[in-house]
């Protein structure tokens, strides 16, 4: 995908979010106690949701078994020829520097191209990056709920049926029960830029005196 594209589509999502900024603050009282950890404006709001997908060995699994603690979720897909790769490896080069500091994040990698992406060929892409990366695809319908679930886009381009490309959004997703969407950050952050904002998150998250209930 093209740097103006994924401009652009971070962009669209900014503006879909529209009401939902500043939706979330976590604890108590009227401050936002993830108010210093903010990479932009959002904050929270009507991101993710239940989905039910094939994890890449081959188990069917719900969002509630992937989704048990602060994870990164990014839609791309394994013949991605250069911003799924890169941005998997930023993303698991900031989980291992975070698990160093002994905060644990789950990568997770959503296929947006069920048609090609089995479970093994998705076990063979995640390996690439971390140990602990979870990949997911599924039916066509499976993936199709999940992205409407985070309002991503993705959509196949034109080409033969071996070779096409796949448009899609290129954001990666913080998620962090029991808040559930805490912020969303475009390809260019750096590893270590995001390595601080996921700390701060998560260290904010464990001195809220209220902490919100499932």
């Amino acid at each position: 995908m093209s740097r103006v594209y994924a401009i652009a589509a971070a962009a669209v999502l900014a503006a879909l979010l529209g009401g939902t900024w500043l939706a979330t603050r976590g604890g108590g009282g009227d401050g936002d106690v993830f108010a210093q950890c903010r990479s932009g404006a959002v904050a929270g709001g009507d991101i993710g949701g239940p989905f039910t997908l094939v994890s890449e060995t081959g188990e069917t699994v719900t969002d509630a078994d992937v989704i048990t603690g602060p994870t990164l979720v990014y839609f791309g897909y394994t013949f991605c020829p250069d911003v799924c790769p890169i941005h998997s490896q930023r993303n698991a080069l900031a989980v291992q520097e975070l698990e160093d500091r002994g905060i644990m994040v789950t990568p997770v990698f959503i296929s947006v191209d069920p048609e090609r992406d089995t479970p093994e060929r998705v076990a063979d892409f995640t390996l690439n990056f971390h140990d602990r990366m979870v990949g997911l695809t599924g039916s066509p319908e499976q993936v199709k709920a999940a992205s409407d679930a985070y309002r991503n886009y993705y959509a196949r381009g034109e080409g033969d049926d071996e070779f096409y490309l796949v448009d899609h959004m290129t954001n990666t997703y913080f998620m962090m029960p029991p808040y559930g969407f805490m912020d969303f950050f475009d390809g260019d952050m750096a590893p270590d830029a995001l390595v601080e904002v996921l700390q701060c998150y998560v260290e904010a998250a464990e001195n809220d005196p209220n902490p919100p209930v499932n």
